[in-house]
């Protein structure tokens, strides 16, 4: 995968705008998230699920450390709903066929209303007890726009 460049960085505001320093961080607390985030890469690369961690731990939000790895040209890999950079394994069609009709009726009605977004995925996991892989697998199979990444990467 090609690094983050500043092409990218252009391409990416034009569609989302995030402020820089979103949480109003202090000149110690933003160095801080810098440093954590750095020290986290993985052969220059940082995964989703360690971003999320590094939010929990240093009591920022997500947003934040978006924003951060873009200023940084950091990518994000593993993405925890598949968007991007995941090590693919084959689509296995049996969850597919296995969901809970009242869960495919939230899933619709959330994308109807362009409410389909990273957060509720995972809050849809929550509520039907289901990986936010098989959701956002479910959302695609029914071609449902997915938006708002929480990190700020789509």
């Amino acid at each position: 995968m090609r690094e983050f460049n500043e092409a990218d960085r252009k391409k990416k505001k034009a569609r989302i705008q995030i402020q820089e320093n979103p949480d109003n961080l202090s000149r110690q607390a933003l160095a801080q998230l810098e440093d954590k985030v750095k020290d986290s890469l993985k052969n220059g690369y940082l995964s989703c699920p360690t971003a999320w961690k590094i939010a929990k731990d240093l009591s920022v939000s997500k947003i934040a450390v978006g924003e951060v790895v873009d200023r940084l040209s950091i990518r994000i890999e593993n993405c925890q709903i598949g968007f991007f950079k995941v090590a693919k394994t084959p689509y296995d069609n049996t969850d597919h066929k296995s969901v809970d009709g009242e869960f495919i009726t939230a899933l619709e009605t959330l994308a109807e209303n362009k409410q389909l977004t990273c957060m509720k995925i995972f809050e849809l996991s929550g509520q039907f007890k289901l990986k936010p892989m098989t959701i956002a697998n479910e959302a695609n199979v029914r071609d449902l726009k997915i938006r708002e990444c929480q990190l700020g990467c789509f």
